[in-house]
């Protein structure tokens, strides 16, 4: 799923590709609160899974929102 979110995070949310770590944290990735909003309407669009942008500010590192994306997707 780490790899599925990356994609999603620079091709869709037009981050930095070196700053997309799984130990990095939400800011050194470059996810703000509106970046929360943006990857949660993704997530709902490309994939259909619904995690509200206030779950997703919950995650900690960017493995983390993985996990959570993991846990919610009926496609892996």
């Amino acid at each position: 799923m780490y790899d599925i979110l990356k994609e999603i995070l620079i091709n869709d949310l037009h981050l930095t590709e070196e700053d997309i770590r799984p130990e990095a944290s939400r800011d050194e990735a470059g996810l703000d609160s509106l970046a929360m909003v943006e990857l949660s309407m993704v997530l709902s669009k490309r994939l259909s899974i619904e995690i509200s942008d206030d779950e997703l500010i919950e995650a900690a590192t960017v493995a983390d929102l993985a996990h959570l994306i993991g846990q919610r997707s009926t496609r892996v």
